[in-house]
């Protein structure tokens, strides 16, 4: 389930940079099953995109304080 942007504004650096190695593990994984064939949920990988993003941008919030 995609995480609503005050729910990771919450988290602290080291929470974002771990969420963010996670997700780029799934998006692998999940690119990985759509050129087998396996891959069902094909929207699963737009919101990951779209939540590396998110993550990303509060990242930079962050280093520019």
């Amino acid at each position: 389930m995609a995480t609503k942007i005050s729910e990771i504004r919450e988290l602290t650096a080291e929470e974002l940079s771990a969420r963010l190695r996670e997700l780029k593990q799934e998006a692998l994984t999940l690119r990985l099953q759509q050129a087998t064939g396996q891959l069902e949920n094909t929207a699963r990988l737009k919101a990951i995109r779209r939540e590396v993003a998110r993550v990303n941008t509060v990242l930079t919030e962050l280093r520019n304080k």
